[in-house]
C-alpha cells in the first residue's frame, strides 16, 4: 500500500467506498462499494491497495441493477456519479503514490 492510512484513504474523493467496499468483497457480498472497487480492481492494485476476495463479475451491470433497483428511473445519473467519484479517488490515489 501507499505512504497513505486505510483512514487516509477514506478522506480521498470517493473513498467513502473504501471501508465497505473491502468488508464486502472479503465476505462475498455485493453492494454497490463492493461492485465499485471491484470496477477499479485493476487501478487500485497498481497503486498498491489490493483487494482480498472473490471479485464479482460484471461488476458494471451489477452495480447498475443495484442502483435501479433502488432509485428506479435515476439509477443512469446515480451510476454515473458512482464512476465519477471513483475515477477521482483513483486518480487522487495514482498521483499520491
Amino acid at each position: 500500500m501507499s505512504g497513505l492510512s486505510l483512514k487516509s484513504f477514506q478522506r480521498l474523493p470517493g473513498g467513502e467506498y473504501l471501508q465497505e467496499g473491502l468488508s464486502d468483497l472479503a465476505a462475498g457480498r455485493e453492494s454497490v462499494p463492493s461492485f465499485l472497487l471491484a470496477i477499479a480492481s485493476q487501478r487500485l492494485s497498481a497503486a498498491g491497495l489490493p483487494l482480498n476476495g472473490a471479485l464479482p463479475s460484471d461488476p458494471e451491470l451489477g452495480l447498475y441493477r443495484m442502483l435501479r433497483a433502488a432509485h428506479g428511473d435515476d439509477a443512469h445519473s446515480q451510476f454515473n456519479a458512482a464512476l465519477r467519484r471513483l475515477t477521482s479517488f483513483c486518480q487522487t490515489l495514482e498521483r499520491s503514490g
